[in-house]
């Protein structure tokens, strides 16, 4: 779709009509927002609830479909199998207008491309890798070479500068450079009827994906699945729309991002983006989430989505970094914009035309340093030092090998609240009180306290892209501090210990800017404290020359290094001084269609609903009154450029929220032929972050485990691949192979024959750390358990609160038995699966003890992003 964040807001989710939760328990887990879609449901709508287990959602639901873990991919691929072969599909024109229209179901691919279903279940590309050292290192068992799934193109443009020529030429402005990178026109046809486009390719990959397969895949009996069907297609159209909502149980598998791009293309095919009551919810997992995306903690990216310089790609220049990643068409054509106001914040003065922005100074990465490859590595003792903030590993991936990583430092960090696991880990770890552990531990281990939420001002970005901010309630008791307060102090330590050096690699410190420090007027809440204000207009963005001058958006950055804008998405958040928009909260009158804009503030520019272009139809008139979202108004009268005093045409975008596209961009506006950015883009482009302003059907670039979403097995399964001849993924991570610390299961091992999942309690937090020490909390949630059916516990002997023993191949765990009908038996390739599921809360810290339910789990991931695959494994349960 082009950014990476939920397309719609919670409270948008009262105008769906058709309401779907797969990979998440939405009741429990995101209750506030549940009760929209609820409200929904009280005016009509159908909720649906796809599950393994039968939970507070689902007993809201109007159907509820059980499902076996990690098998939703072949659910959704039937879902759209099933929609594109169906008479209202044909038959009702929106569908195909939306479809040949708004997304590249047209677009001819390369003669060369080869899809699973012509190598039975790989696609065309495949490398895969022997080399122990590099798995130890990435993680990947493969990689794809994608040059064979691109989009059929003609010549460029007659004379088009190459980018040699342009990479040759000095300094900004950057257009020339942008659109040397143009290439020729793809192909289509607007008939859908050639075999290489889009669409009879992705008709052609799913269409073993019949409801017969759903059930023998997935367990889901099939008139349940074909129900579901019928319900998206009854509410998606003209006049109604669909929406679905996922959390981390989609995103937790080796396939995890393949997951989310499958419900994204079956959503295009309903014609459902950019709609009131449409879309896809993603439920981040806590407050901040979604901001520390966008202002990432990650080390796969810098600011606003934009990829972190590698030393493994051609990044070497400035110009280099920008050939690989700039896109010279859509709204990524202002890329030069975003990187050198990025560039500028962080080196001021410094960074210039001549020395490329002070592009070389900026830290490249070295290939995966995401959290399993970087505990694989300290599992080695390849680390030295660890900095752990608002975070406890020590009960998370694989438990028993984390520790056994952390052991192996020179020192650690922790900063939180309490002693968690992570702080105590090297005196009170289960392993060192069973003896498991000799030798002795050198770790030198630093505790610092910090601060709750409510103890310091600043914000933060919620599920819905919206930054608000929250004032302090009260003060911090003793010496506790904020993150802010040890970053910030951190950041001037470092700054003064680099300040003589004049070797180059130490060139980033000493020219890096860093003034946080509270003007005259602000009194700080905690000596050292910064001033959250200035971190915010850091991010917001200003005029180089006059800091106090703040940007309005980002329409307003420059690739000349005149502006200054660490987060180009988050521009306009705090135009001035006195205007910070994220401090709002002004609710919209009641009964008034609206966005509620001026609640908080949204990125980008402050839209709720993105892609909303797509509300319109071609001409750009709302498809329906119901539906009125944004909308073309041809008589409104545009003010005059006040640079040349000219007015532009008459007509805008107008409607109940910020449009998703150029302000005056007529419908029937034309690509400039030689434009870049939006000016390469028609009038009818919704998908103003892609290239080609389509939403993709099929993903020619961007993902690394292929152009159309299949069903793998999780790296752990109790069947072989019923789809496919290959079992997993080809080029998914696995870290530690053949280490005693992370022993893999094999297929179908008798020894391992259930399923299990993990999953979260409305009444504790995460790991656990900020409930499992208040007594209110632990109370009602005081001890771990397992949920298993009855079916099970028969078999097992097992009654209602034993003890049970729940192992994999890394670790047995105790665990009280919780025997019910809500978990249970689902066939599955000819065999009978029984599934069971764990919460993951509990530590030897706090209030409410237990053991570790995470050291059942496996240093496997996605080849994506690297999560890993917690969502979908297998055990065995025995009565302890």
């Amino acid at each position: 779709m082009g950014r990476g964040a939920a397309t719609t807001y919670p409270r948008n989710l009262e105008h769906t009509d058709c309401f779907v939760v797969m990979g998440s328990n939405m009741a429990e887990c995101h209750p506030v927002a549940f009760r929209w879609p609820v409200k929904a449901k009280l005016n009509g709508a159908k909720l649906i609830h796809v599950d393994p287990r039968f939970t507070r959602t689902s007993a809201l639901a109007d159907l509820h479909v059980p499902i076996r873990a990690g098998s939703d991919i072949t659910f959704l691929g039937g879902l759209i199998n099933y929609i594109i072969n169906s008479r209202r599909w044909h038959t009702d024109p929106f569908f195909k207008e939306y479809v040949v229209n708004y997304t590249n179901a047209a677009t001819v691919i390369n003669d060369d491309f080869k899809d699973t279903e012509d190598l039975d279940g790989v696609f065309s590309g495949l490398v895969q890798f022997t080399e122990p050292q590099f798995w130890a290192y990435n993680g990947f068992l493969g990689r794809y070479d994608n040059a064979s799934w691109q989009y059929k193109r003609g010549p460029k443009a007659p004379g088009a500068a190459t980018k040699d020529l342009i990479t040759r030429r000095a300094g900004p402005p950057f257009d020339d450079f942008v659109r040397s990178l143009k290439p020729g026109p793809a192909e289509k046809d607007t008939t859908l009827q050639n075999p290489r486009c889009a669409f009879q390719l992705l008709k052609k990959h799913f269409s073993r994906y019949t409801p017969e397969m759903v059930e023998n895949v997935c367990g889901s009996p099939r008139e349940k699945f074909v129900k579901v069907a019928e319900l998206l297609l009854e509410n998606s159209g003209r006049e109604r729309t669909s929406a679905f909502a996922y959390a981390v149980a989609w995103t937790q598998h080796t396939y995890g991002v393949q997951m989310i791009s499958c419900c994204a293309l079956l959503q295009l095919l309903l014609g459902n983006f950019g709609r009131p009551g449409g879309g896809i919810m993603a439920l981040r997992g806590h407050a901040a989430i979604q901001g520390s995306t966008d202002v990432p903690t990650l080390y796969h990216s810098i600011h606003g989505y934009m990829n972190a310089p590698s030393a493994l790609r051609p990044h070497d220049t400035l110009r280099d970094y920008m050939a690989v990643e700039a896109t010279p068409t859509g709204y990524w054509g202002n890329f030069p914009k975003f990187m050198v106001s990025y560039l500028k914040s962080m080196y001021g003065d410094a960074a210039t035309p001549e020395n490329d922005f002070g592009y070389e100074w900026h830290p490249k990465i070295l290939g995966d340093h995401s959290h399993m490859a970087m505990f694989a590595a300290m599992a080695e003792g390849k680390v030295k030092g660890a900095v752990i903030v608002g975070q406890n590993p020590a009960t998370s991936l694989n438990g028993g090998a984390t520790r056994r990583a952390l052991r192996q430092l020179d020192w650690l960090v922790v900063k939180d609240n309490w002693l968690t696991e992570t702080a105590t880990h090297w005196y009170l770890a289960p392993e060192l009180k069973r003896g498991e552990v000799k030798d002795e531990i050198h770790t030198e281990v630093f505790f610092f306290p910090t601060t709750q939420i409510a103890e310091y001002d600043g914000s933060f970005t919620n599920t819905q892209r919206m930054l608000q901010w929250h004032s302090f309630a009260a003060k911090a008791p003793g010496d506790c501090r904020t993150d802010s307060w040890f970053y910030h102090n951190l950041a001037k330590r470092l700054k003064k210990a680099y300040a003589g050096s004049t070797l180059p690699r130490d060139q980033g410190w000493t020219k890096l800017t860093w003034d946080f420090d509270p003007d005259s007027g602000e009194q700080p809440l905690y000596p050292g404290e910064i001033s959250a204000r200035k971190v915010l207009r850091e991010i917001n963005g200003y005029m180089t020359a006059d800091p106090k001058q703040h940007l309005p958006g980002f329409a307003a950055l420059k690739d000349d290094g005149s502006t200054t804008c660490a987060s180009w998405i988050y521009s306009g958040c705090f135009p001035a001084w006195d205007q910070n928009l994220t401090a709002r909260r002004e609710p919209d009158p009641p009964g008034v269609p609206g966005a509620h804009l001026k609640w908080g503030w949204a990125w980008p520019a402050n839209r709720r609903v993105m892609y909303n272009r797509a509300s319109a139809d071609l001409r750009g008139n709302p498809w329906s009154e119901r539906k009125r979202w944004v909308w073309w108004d041809a008589t409104f009268v545009n003010p005059p450029d006040p640079k040349t005093g000219i007015a532009p045409p008459h007509g805008k975008w107008v409607g109940y929220d910020v449009p998703d596209f150029g302000a005056t961009k007529a419908p029937d506006a034309k690509p400039k032929p030689d434009g870049i950015g939006l000016d390469a883009l028609s009038g009818t482009d919704a998908f103003i972050m892609k290239g080609d302003g389509r939403g993709w059907l099929y993903v020619p670039t961007g993902l690394v485990d292929g152009p159309f979403p299949t069903h793998y097995e999780p790296h752990e399964s109790p069947v072989h691949n019923p789809l496919y001849k290959q079992q997993t993924s080809p080029v998914h991570k696995v870290w530690s192979p053949g280490k005693a610390w992370n022993t893999l299961a094999a297929v179908a091992d008798p020894k391992f024959p259930h399923v299990i999942t993990t999953y979260r309690l409305t009444e504790h937090y995460l790991a656990g750390a900020m409930s499992r020490w208040l007594p209110w909390l632990a109370e009602l949630q005081p001890e771990l358990f397992i949920e298993i059916g009855k079916a099970l516990a028969e078999e097992k002997g097992i009654r209602n609160t034993d003890w049970v023993i729940i192992s994999t191949p890394r670790a047995r765990v105790r665990a009280k038995a919780l025997v019910t009908d809500r978990i249970g038996v689902l066939q599955v390739a000819g065999k009978r699966i029984h599934h069971v599921g764990m919460p993951w809360h509990w530590g030897w810290a706090g209030l409410s003890i237990g053991d570790v339910v995470n050291d059942l789990t496996a240093w496997v991931g996605d080849p994506n992003v690297s999560i890993h695959e917690g969502k979908a494994f297998v055990c065995n349960v025995e009565k302890a």
